[in-house]
């Protein structure tokens, strides 16, 4: 089995500063998680079904166009789940556009929570360092382009890969 995500990464120099400062919080699982805005969370899947799910994500990415991203500010999920976050606050509605085209068919999976795109910064750290890091990046911001998503897989020992980017490209005919 393999464990696959799939995500738009949040390009440098934002990605590399957020999750440097990810590590500098202590979160011991930042070194092996790239930046990202998930659009299908941790699923397990044989490698025999890597070209399915192949086939699936490129058909769904021909089905999205590229969007702009704009993240600003900090959220949490508290007290529901021990996590800080900025905010999407452009590019909302393609997210879920996205998402719910890439969890059907061979990706179709129920989640534990519901659907919020988000850019996580702390996870499972004490409230001291969840309140410093929803304090301190408060004033985060920065735009960019998602012209493509990307599947991810997990290595034990390097953390998350990216292995395939799927660009978005849906063409309007008329």
């Amino acid at each position: 089995m393999t464990t696959i995500g799939v995500a738009i990464a949040v390009p440098d120099p934002w990605g590399a500063q957020l999750q440097d400062y990810r590590k500098a919080l202590g979160d011991a699982t930042a070194e092996g998680i790239p930046t990202h805005i998930t659009l299908m969370p941790p699923i397990e899947i044989s490698a025999d079904q890597t070209p399915v799910v192949e086939q699936h994500l490129a058909e769904a990415s021909a089905h999205n166009s590229a969007f702009k991203i704009h993240l600003r500010g900090t959220g949490t999920f508290r007290p529901i789940s021990p996590v800080v976050f900025v905010v999407v606050v452009q590019g909302i509605s393609q997210c879920e556009q996205l998402a719910f085209s890439v969890r059907r068919g061979p990706l179709a999976a129920d989640l534990q929570f519901p659907y919020h795109p988000h850019v996580t910064i702390a996870h499972h750290l004490d409230d001291d360092r969840l309140d410093k890091a929803f304090a301190e990046l408060a004033s985060f911001e920065c735009e960019f382009e998602a012209d493509h998503f990307s599947l991810y897989v997990h290595d034990a020992d390097a953390g998350w890969q990216p292995t395939r980017d799927f660009p978005l490209n849906a063409r309007c005919d008329g």
